[in-house]
């Protein structure tokens, strides 16, 4: 199938005076090149672009062989000003370099793309208001039809409880704002963790926490404290840390040079890295004499020497059902609430029972 205005050539004449054959620059391909091609109004077309169900199958089926075969792309600005309808869903994320929320992007991403809708990310630099604000401006000054929020802290939510936001959102953490939540128990994570090294006979347990205000780093030290309470154990207050290997590292010498402890729950995998290097530079090893346990199973978790005992969260699932709650409430339809999604405990080689002394 070929539109005739792509064979059209022109005559162009050189300085001296002769002429040469080029092809006129081509134009892309628009709504009536499908409808003509296919047989049908472009009306039609435009019903099959929008998902009507009053299109019979064999139609549709027709149009969209036709929209393939010559690469129509609708005009999404010009759609949107037809039907008000921009098939775009905004992201608000302030860390997109670690792991978990880049995965849950790249899920949310193709769920989006799969149900016919495009993201708009914007990314905050700080938790202030004036950012937050800013970030949240920009996304609806692109006509979103709904909003996932990736903000791990809790002064985010404080200032989106504030402003009016109009569109359907869902947010990755835990919240009472009163709005569609999709996050992983952080607090059974933890719990699973401390119980895995109570179990394995540990009663000197040290926790490595996240930043302050930070809704994870809250939930992660809550579960090791209830767990830790509940074996009834001696209570250490939780160092707390920034996520990255660093200060895991000098964390970790500091903590050694008294070493009345036989085991770490560090609150992600990159701080329980860090603290496995202060290890092994002064000499001690893991599990001999320290047990070590992180929490999120990064994709190098499972190469750390030795491989690191962690909580798996099942990020591209939140991403996925994120995206479900949306979809279901643009089309008017009652959310399924699907609660929080249940972590997983990975034994491996960093966790042992304590050696008698």
């Amino acid at each position: 199938m070929v539109i005739d205005v792509w064979n059209v050539t022109v005559h162009i004449a050189d300085e001296s005076g002769s002429t040469r054959m080029e092809p006129e620059r081509v134009r892309a391909p628009n709504i009536r090149d499908v409808a003509r091609l296919a047989g049908v109004s472009y009306q039609t077309v435009s019903r099959v672009l929008n998902e009507s169900p009053s299109i019979k199958d064999s139609t549709k089926q027709r149009v969209l062989d036709v929209i393939n075969e010559i690469g129509y792309r609708p005009n999404q600005a010009a759609r949107a000003l037809v039907t008000s309808k921009s098939r775009t869903i905004g992201v608000l994320s302030q860390q997109t370099a670690f792991y978990g929320p880049t995965t849950s992007i790249t899920a949310i991403e193709q769920a989006a793309k799969e149900a016919g809708y495009r993201l708009s990310i914007t990314n905050i630099s700080s938790g202030d208001y004036s950012a937050i604000k800013s970030g949240v401006d920009y996304l609806l000054s692109q006509s979103i039809e709904a909003l996932v929020v990736i903000a791990p802290q809790v002064r985010v939510f404080e200032v989106l409880s504030e402003l009016s936001i109009t569109v359907p959102f869902v947010t990755l953490q835990t919240t009472d704002l009163g709005v569609h939540s999709m996050s992983v128990d952080q607090t059974a994570g933890a719990r699973l963790a401390t119980r895995h090294l109570i179990d394995l006979g540990h009663t000197e347990i040290m926790h490595i926490s996240g930043p302050q205000d930070w809704i994870e780093a809250e939930a992660r030290m809550q579960g090791f404290l209830e767990e830790v309470a509940l074996a009834d154990l001696r209570t250490r207050a939780p160092i707390l840390g920034d996520w990255s290997a660093h200060f895991g590292y000098y964390a970790g010498l500091e903590l050694l040079r008294y070493r009345d402890f036989t085991a770490v729950f560090a609150s992600n995998d990159q701080m329980a890295l860090g603290f496995m290097h202060a290890c092994r530079e002064v000499g001690l090893s893991i599990p001999g004499d320290i047990s070590v346990v992180g929490f999120d199973d990064i994709p190098e978790a499972a190469h750390f020497f030795p491989p690191l005992t962690t909580v798996r969260q099942n990020f591209p699932e939140i991403g996925r059902r994120a995206i479900s709650l949306l979809l279901a409430e643009l089309r008017g339809e009652t959310p399924v609430e699907h609660g929080q999604i249940l972590p997983e405990l990975i034994i491996r080689e960093s966790s042992a029972a304590p050696v008698t002394r």
